[in-house]
Parts: structure tokens; C-alpha cells; sequence
């Protein structure tokens, strides 16, 4: 098992960057680690993603686990079956004293995959960085008026 988190303080509400956050069809605009997400958020659903860790491309079918308006969405992935790699992943705002949002996104690795796919996923931890990074400047461009709903 193998969890990576990354979380990032955002100087905009949670209604803000939960807006941006679902504005799936928006993700190639701003989003350089989940480059495309399609499908409809919510529980039962399969999406469609595609990720950019490091140089390569990988588009997986996860199925929605939970969704809470405003709060966070979790769905869980595999590479062909169960217990070879499997990944749950969760987005999550949480709002501060201060009415910004602390967001946090984080997956669990689990399978007997995760040992040979080291290098995978370190790559994928640099990517929820660049990702958290380039949420909070979309959300505060959203709040200061920059970027069109």
C-alpha cells in the first residue's frame, strides 16, 4: 500500500474552487496533471480520466464512490482486476476560519502492483502538486474576476 497526499491553501471560498474543481470539460485549459475528466460526478458513475505523470499519458474508468456538494468527490480505479493496482482517490475542500479553502487531494494504492510501479507513482505525486498549484491560481483568478464561469 502506497498513499500520497498533497494539500494546498487556497485564498478563495470552497464554493469557488468547488466550481472550478467541477468544471470537468474546463480541465485541459488549466490542468496539467488530470488533462481531461469526463462522465457525470456522481455515485455509481464511471468517469472517464486522463492523468500526465511525468512524460506519459494514462487514461483509466474509474467508478464514483461519493460525492458531497461543495466538499469532495472520491472514486476508486483498477488496472485490469482487482488487487493488481487499484487506487482510491479523493478530492476534498475543507473551508478555513478565514473563509479561503484548504484543498486536499489524496490516493491510496493498494495491489501487488504498487512495489513494481515506484517510479509511477512519485511521478504521480509531483503531478498532484502541479495540479493543487494550478487549482489555487484558477480559483483565484475566479475570484478576482479574470476567468469567465
Amino acid at each position: 500500500m502506497r498513499t500520497i497526499e498533497h494539500a494546498v491553501d487556497i485564498p478563495a471560498s470552497p464554493a469557488t474552487v468547488w466550481q472550478v474543481l467541477t468544471e470537468t470539460d474546463r480541465y485541459g485549459e488549466w490542468n496539467p496533471f488530470m488533462t481531461e475528466l469526463s462522465g457525470r460526478l456522481a455515485v455509481g458513475e464511471r468517469l472517464t480520466v486522463t492523468i500526465r505523470p511525468g512524460e506519459r499519458s494514462m487514461t483509466f474508468r474509474p467508478t464514483v464512490l461519493a460525492i458531497e456538494d461543495g466538499a469532495f468527490v472520491r472514486w476508486q480505479g483498477r488496472l485490469l482486476m482487482p488487487g493488481i493496482f487499484d487506487g482510491e482517490h479523493e478530492l476534498r475542500l475543507e473551508a478555513t476560519p478565514e473563509g479561503s479553502t484548504r484543498f486536499v487531494q489524496r490516493e491510496v494504492f493498494t495491489g501487488l502492483f504498487v512495489p513494481v510501479l515506484r517510479r509511477a507513482l512519485d511521478d504521480t505525486e509531483a503531478g498532484f502538486a502541479a495540479m493543487n498549484a494550478a487549482l489555487r491560481d484558477r480559483a483565484i483568478s475566479r475570484s478576482a474576476g479574470r476567468v469567465q464561469p
